[in-house]
């Protein structure tokens, strides 16, 4: 069954600082929904890319995601990173979404990957 309410960005989803993050770089996998320009842009190393206006079962499957990994779904605000939480949850996935997005690890200092 469709359910709209799973696609609108905003509500409660999990959330991770951005500071436990870093710690848990190396244990997570990141996803990151921003278009591609944006990732190009700046990203953490380690994110792959999927495209919010491309999510979906078959695009989420083609990242070959570990099931039995914790995923961390990653957006510019914490907005489009809400719906992509939803879906990989409602997919088994154990997920949450960095808390504020990549303008809260921005402003943090954190390191980036920048092309």
């Amino acid at each position: 069954m469709f359910n709209i309410l799973m696609y609108l960005p905003w509500g409660k989803v999990p959330e991770i600082t951005c500071q436990e993050l870093l710690q848990k770089r190396e244990i997570v996998q990141i996803v990151d929904v921003r278009s591609a320009h944006e990732f190009k842009h700046s990203h953490i190393k380690g994110a792959v890319n999927l495209p919010i206006t491309q999510l979906n079962e078959s695009t989420i499957q083609s990242l070959g995601l570990n099931l039995d990994q914790p995923v961390v779904t990653i957006c510019l605000s914490a907005h489009r990173s809400i719906p992509a939480t939803r879906k990989l949850a409602k997919m088994g996935y154990s997920v949450t979404q960095l808390k504020g997005g990549m303008k809260s690890w921005w402003k943090n200092g954190l390191p980036c990957i920048k092309n």
